[in-house]
C-alpha cells in the first residue's frame, strides 16, 4: 500500500496509492500516465479522488477494472484534441469487469465518489440502485452540460483540469445528508475492517435491522451490503496477488475471513474472470511501470 493506509486518504494526507480493482495494474501503468488528485476541501466528504489518464499508444491496449461500489463521473476524449470531441457520462456501480480499448491518443478526467457519496449531487435525488450497471450521458443526469467536457478536458495544465472538475461539482450545490454520511461511514468500515464479514454483524453494530441496512445501501450505494463486502475482499486478494506472487491462498482466505480457500477462489473467479493463481501468474509476468 505504499506506506499509506486508507484512513490517511480520508484525513486529507493525499489520494490513496494502491491499485485495487485495476486488473494487472502494472501492465496498464507501463502504457499510460495515471494520476490521482484530491478535490477541493468542500468536496472531500463526498468525493474520494479525481483520476486522470493520458495515453499515446503505438498499439491498442484493453484496460480492465473490477469496479468499486461507487459512482464515477467520467470526461473523456479519444483521439487528437483538434478532431475528437469531449464527452461526459455518469457510470453507476459496475457489477462485472469493465473493459475499454485505448487506442492512439486520448485523455480522461474522472471523478470517483465515495460509496454513498453521489446521491447528494442528484436533483431530485433518487435511489442509486437505478444507476447500477448503467452508463448515462452527463446531460441525462444533470441537464444541460454541453460545454462542460471541453472546458474540463482542454487545458494543458493538470491543475487547471482539477480546478475545472472542482468548479463543475460545486456548481451542482450538493447538500449534506445524514443518511449519506451514514452510508459512507458503513461502506468505509467494510473496506478497512476485515472483521466485517457478515451483513448481520454490520447491521447490529450500526444499530439497525438487516432490512434497514439493505435499504440504505440500495438508496445511497446502489448495491447490497453483501455485494460490497465480497467486492472489497476480492480487491484485497487482487492487490495481494499483485504484490506477493507466491501467495499462500489458503492462508489469505483465512485472513480475509473465508471459511476455506474454495470460497475465496469462487468469489475471485466470478469477479475477475480468472482464478487467483492464474491472476498471480499473469501479474508476475506483467511489465513494470516506467513512470
Amino acid at each position: 500500500m505504499a506506506g499509506r493506509s486508507d484512513d490517511d486518504e480520508g484525513r486529507g494526507a493525499g489520494p490513496r496509492r494502491d491499485t485495487r480493482g485495476i486488473v494487472l495494474a502494472c501492465d496498464l501503468l507501463a502504457r499510460v500516465r495515471f494520476r490521482r488528485r484530491l478535490p477541493a476541501e468542500p468536496l472531500r466528504r463526498w468525493v474520494e479522488h479525481y483520476w486522470l489518464i493520458d495515453w499515446d499508444l503505438e498499439e491498442p491496449y484493453v484496460s480492465q477494472v473490477v469496479p468499486h461500489p461507487c459512482v464515477n463521473v467520467v470526461f473523456e476524449r479519444r483521439g487528437p484534441a483538434d478532431l475528437a470531441p469531449g464527452t461526459g457520462l455518469v457510470a453507476g456501480v459496475g457489477t462485472g469487469v469493465f473493459s475499454t480499448k485505448l487506442e492512439e491518443v486520448g485523455r480522461v478526467c474522472g471523478v470517483q465518489f465515495r460509496p454513498g457519496g453521489f446521491r447528494p449531487f442528484l436533483t431530485p435525488p433518487h435511489p442509486l440502485s437505478t444507476l447500477t450497471g448503467r452508463q448515462l450521458p452527463l446531460e441525462e443526469v444533470f441537464g444541460s452540460t454541453e460545454d462542460v467536457p471541453s472546458w474540463i478536458l482542454d487545458p494543458d495544465r493538470e491543475d487547471e483540469r482539477v480546478t475545472a472538475l472542482d468548479t463543475f461539482l460545486l456548481s451542482l450545490s450538493p447538500a449534506r445528508d445524514p443518511a449519506a454520511e451514514r452510508a459512507m461511514a458503513l461502506a468505509h468500515r467494510v473496506r478497512t475492517d476485515r472483521s466485517v464479514l457478515r451483513v448481520e454483524r454490520l447491521a447490529a453494530d450500526a444499530g439497525m435491522s438487516v432490512r434497514t441496512l439493505q435499504r440504505l445501501f440500495a438508496t445511497y450505494v446502489g448495491v447490497t451490503p453483501k455485494w460490497t463486502i465480497l467486492r472489497y475482499r476480492v480487491h484485497e486478494a487482487m492487490e495481494h496477488a499483485t504484490t506477493h506472487p507466491e501467495t499462500d491462498w489458503a492462508r489469505l482466505a483465512a485472513d480475509l475471513g473465508y471459511s476455506d480457500q474454495a470460497h475465496l477462489v469462487r468469489d475471485f473467479t466470478a469477479a475477475v474472470g480468472v482464478t487467483p493463481s492464474a491472476y498471480a501468474r499473469a501479474a508476475a509476468q506483467a511489465p513494470s511501470a516506467t513512470g
